[in-house]
């Protein structure tokens, strides 16, 4: 694997903001409106197993992807949510926060002179509001609403090879379905943050892997 890298681009939820927590919390309060209590593990059990199924057809908004998966969790786990409520998961977005590690980690990042990106399944308008939680300036941001699929399609990384030319790259994200997979397929040097402690899926390797953004930033520095 080249290094060092010139410009390391991230996953946005699921690496750096707790997307988890940001959607259990939203679908249990929204829940807690009809007297009803959810599951946290049941709640991101079926929204890991829908959404991915729901993007896999025509491309629509990502805020159109929530809706529908909010919809359907709810009605997988008993609850009837009304269609004209379901767009609260989507609009949760602006509140959902980094990891503890994650603005340190690109703080410390961007002192040691890499360029970083984003390359994220989501809405430009959605990802600005996340942006706000974030310490640091990225030099390169692909989003879903840009390359019209996504991320396991190859379009977010193809993109951002053109954008990125001849420096050197690297990819860091949590999620081995939409993330490391489809880069190693691509010849794309990646690193697995582990958060959760998963056992690969697949085939594929990553190139590295860690445990949070810190191990990822000190390996980096080392590499």
């Amino acid at each position: 694997m080249e290094g060092p890298f010139d410009v390391i681009t991230f996953d946005c939820y699921g690496t750096l903001i707790d997307w988890e927590t940001g959607i259990s919390e939203a679908m249990s309060h929204e829940a807690r409106k009809d007297g009803i209590e959810l599951d946290r593990a049941d709640i991101l059990e079926l929204h890991a197993k829908i959404e991915p199924e729901v993007q896999a057809g025509a491309y629509r908004s990502y805020r159109s992807v929530l809706t529908e998966v909010a919809r359907a969790v709810a009605n997988r786990l008993g609850w009837r949510l009304e269609n004209d409520r379901a767009g609260f998961l989507a609009e949760s977005i602006a509140d959902w926060r980094p990891f503890p590690d994650t603005n340190d980690a690109l703080e410390r990042l961007k002192r040691a002179g890499r360029a970083l990106g984003i390359l994220s399944n989501v809405d430009d308008d959605l990802f600005a509001q996340t942006r706000r939680h974030l310490s640091v300036d990225f030099d390169l941001v692909i989003t879903a609403e840009q390359v019209r699929s996504y991320k396991p399609a190859p379009a977010h990384f193809l993109a951002a090879r053109d954008r990125i030319g001849q420096r050197t790259w690297l990819h860091a994200a949590q999620s081995y379905f939409h993330d490391v997979m489809p880069a190693r397929q691509l010849g794309i040097p990646v690193v697995w943050v582990n958060r959760n402690r998963d056992q690969p899926t697949g085939n594929a390797r990553p190139d590295v892997e860690v445990r949070d953004l810190t191990e990822l930033v000190d390996w980096v520095k080392d590499e």
